[in-house]
C-alpha cells in the first residue's frame, strides 16, 4: 500500500487522525466482503462499527479456509462453524503455531463482533455500499447481485480495493475503507458524486478502485 496512506493510518494520541471527518451516522448501510470472512472483512467490520456505521461482513467462497504450518495442512470449515469452534479446533491441532501466527488472536477478535463467518450469497439484506477486498470477490458479489430478480430497484454501489490477506494490510485496508465511507456519508448526491470521490482516493492511495452499480 502507498507509504503516504500508511503514514496517515497512524492515529495520533487521544482520538482519530487529524482532520478526520466526524463519526458517521447510521444511515449508510455497509457490507464488507472478502473470501472467508476471517481477516480483511472482519478488520474493516470492527473499525467501521467503531465509527458508528451499520455494517455487516461476509465471505464469498464455498468454505472457510485457514492456512496450516505447511501448504498441505490447511484447515477448512463450512460457514455454519462458529469462530469459537474454529478456535478450539486449531488449539487442538497446533496451538503454538496458530498462536504465534496471530490466527488465534484474530479469531478472538472476531468472536467479540459476531458468532460465525457469513457467506454473502446467503444474505438478502439491502445495502447502500458494498466494499470488496479483491477483484475475484468483487466479481462474485456483482455476479450474485445481477443474478437476483430486481424487486425494489434500490441502488447499491459495489467498490473494490485489492487488499493483501495479511494482518498489516488488513488494518491499512480497513482504515482506507473507513475514510472512504465517511466521505461518501457526507455526499449530498452519492450517485452522481461517488466517482469523483473514488478518483481522489485513487490519487491519495495509489490504489485502483473498481466500481459498479447494481440494483435490488
Amino acid at each position: 500500500m502507498n507509504p503516504e496512506l500508511r503514514a496517515l493510518s497512524l492515529e495520533p494520541e487521544g482520538g482519530d487522525w487529524a482532520g478526520s471527518i466526524a463519526l458517521a451516522s447510521a444511515s449508510l448501510r455497509v457490507a464488507v466482503v472478502c473470501t472467508s470472512n476471517l481477516n480483511r472483512s472482519m478488520e474493516a467490520h470492527h473499525l467501521l462499527k467503531r465509527k458508528g456505521f451499520v455494517v455487516r461482513s461476509f465471505g464469498t467462497e464455498s468454505f472457510v479456509k485457514l492456512p496450516g504450518s505447511t501448504a498441505d495442512q490447511s484447515s477448512i470449515y463450512d460457514f455454519n462453524t462458529t469462530y469459537d469452534e474454529i478456535h478450539k479446533d486449531l488449539v487442538q491441532k497446533d496451538e503454538e503455531f496458530y498462536a504465534n501466527s496471530g490466527i488465534l488472536c484474530m479469531l478472538e477478535r472476531n468472536m467479540e463482533i459476531k458468532p460465525r463467518p457469513e457467506r454473502f450469497q446467503n444474505c438478502r439484506d439491502v445495502f447502500d455500499l458494498i466494499l470488496t477486498c479483491e477483484e475475484k470477490v468483487y466479481d462474485q458479489v456483482v455476479e450474485e447481485l445481477n443474478s437476483r430478480e430486481q424487486v425494489t430497484l434500490h441502488l447499491v454501489h459495489v467498490i473494490n480495493v485489492n487488499i493483501q490477506d495479511s494482518f498489516e494490510e488488513a488494518s491499512l485496508g480497513a482504515f482506507l475503507f473507513s475514510e472512504l465511507c465517511q466521505c461518501i456519508q457526507l455526499l449530498d448526491d452519492v450517485d452522481n458524486k461517488i466517482e469523483e470521490v473514488l478518483l481522489e482516493f485513487e490519487e491519495m492511495s495509489s490504489q485502483t478502485f473498481l466500481h459498479t452499480a447494481c440494483f435490488y
